[in-house]
């Protein structure tokens, strides 16, 4: 079976995305709303320029989220890594 982009569906792909997806609540929540737009049954109808100015700022939340996720892991990463490399080694969180 192919999708709407040529690709053949692939379940586990499938599966491997929306476990993913499950461990980022917040992406999520952008993908929610995103789609959401998408939809035209209730509300008032908006023009496609409305559309499409919200749907480019929920891309742009849907960005910073994946940023701060990618971020925050990256932290992580290089702080366990430093740990490893250097035992003993004390790290101190940055104040907010």
């Amino acid at each position: 079976m192919r999708t709407t982009h040529g690709q053949r569906a692939d379940p586990l792909r499938e599966k491997r995305f929306w476990e993913k997806l499950r461990s980022r609540p917040e992406l999520l929540e952008r993908f929610e709303a995103i789609l959401e737009l998408t939809e035209v049954e209730d509300g008032p109808l908006r023009t496609a320029d409305q559309i499409e100015e919200l749907l480019v700022e929920e891309v742009r939340r849907l960005g910073n989220r994946a940023m701060q996720d990618w971020a925050g892991r990256a932290e992580e990463r290089a702080a366990d890594e430093l740990r490893q490399g250097t035992p003993g080694v004390r790290l101190r969180k940055k104040k907010s």
